[in-house]
């Protein structure tokens, strides 16, 4: 499996030739893989640490303090255990997730009632009990809105429609940030049978970016030729890969990452490891490829919701 590596400093200084060469290097992997990992993206290894040490501080709290932040699938605040069964998006069936996630959603309203109570329905939530998690998050999340335009810069390129041929859809884009929690065993006990960290799926919107940490129960993507592998880390990189919105909007021509995140391994017991995932979207209104984009990204985010 090739998941290559991509510069934005390089693209940014890049002349013709550098461009196109990055360029068809992003077009070959988002045609196999869906997957790459991003450089030169400007964001602070100590300022992810400090989110993490946050989240950390939260997730460690007694189930009973982090009650009052409980939200379904789609919400802003905690989704507890047995929240989310990402596996179900395929069509599967089987355990929920074994994973905490803190959500997080665009609060960019845009005036009109119907369409703000549905995708900006009131700010994000702020647990009391780790008030350094507000400030460090919203500032992560102003870099990465603009780091994503970025990205989307690059895809729109590479898929030969020019820099602006998905940001022109993304002036007052919808997003959801998670910080994902993945205790180990000592917790958590082990796996069910069939049972992950997070199933197997794949994301919904245009690009995710996700700052994550290696272990022996963690990301893993999978592709027709190579079955599951482990997916490549860099610690100077991000994650990147699309999801089912822009392989349409690609006309086909992309395809999805499929990923999966191992179950908390047995050997390791007391294993934790914590992800940061920005998921980006597009314009409210925006026609893709014949379809209303954010009528499919409900849908989907209707499926994964753990009985």
């Amino acid at each position: 499996m090739r998941i290559p590596t991509i510069d934005l400093e390089l693209w940014a200084a890049g002349g013709t030739e550098t461009r196109r060469a990055i360029a068809e290097t992003v077009d070959e992997a988002l045609r196999t893989a869906g997957f790459l990992l991003v450089r030169g993206h400007g964001i602070d290894a100590s300022a992810l640490a400090e989110i993490r040490a946050a989240a950390r501080r939260f997730f460690h709290l007694p189930r009973a303090a982090k009650q009052p932040y409980a939200v379904q699938v789609g919400g802003r605040g905690w989704l507890g255990p047995g929240a989310e069964a990402n596996a179900y998006a395929e069509g599967g069936e089987g355990p929920p997730d074994l994973k905490e996630s803190f959500a997080f959603a665009s609060y960019d309203p845009t005036g009109d009632p119907v369409v703000d109570a549905e995708w900006f329905d009131g700010p994000n939530v702020w647990p009391a009990e780790v008030p350094a998690m507000r400030p460090l998050v919203e500032a992560y999340l102003d870099r990465m809105r603009a780091l994503s335009d970025g990205v989307l810069e690059v895809l729109g390129v590479a898929i030969g429609g020019g820099e602006r041929h998905f940001t022109a859809h993304t002036g007052q884009a919808t997003w959801g940030f998670n910080i994902n929690w993945y205790p180990g065993t000592e917790r958590v006990g082990p796996a069910a049978p069939g049972q992950f960290r997070i199933g197997p799926h794949t994301d919904f919107g245009t690009v995710t970016l996700l700052d994550r940490q290696p272990g022996l129960g963690g990301l893993q993507v999978y592709t027709d030729e190579d079955g599951w592998q482990d997916a490549p880390y860099d610690p100077d990189a991000l994650t990147m890969n699309i999801g089912d919105l822009m392989a349409h909007w690609s006309g086909g021509r992309w395809r999805a990452g499929r990923h999966r995140v191992l179950p908390p391994p047995l050997d390791a017991p007391d294993e934790e490891l914590i992800s940061l995932a920005y998921f980006y979207d597009c314009d409210l209104g925006t026609d893709v490829g014949g379809i209303d984009a954010h009528a499919f990204l409900r849908d989907k985010l209707a499926t994964i919701i753990a009985d």
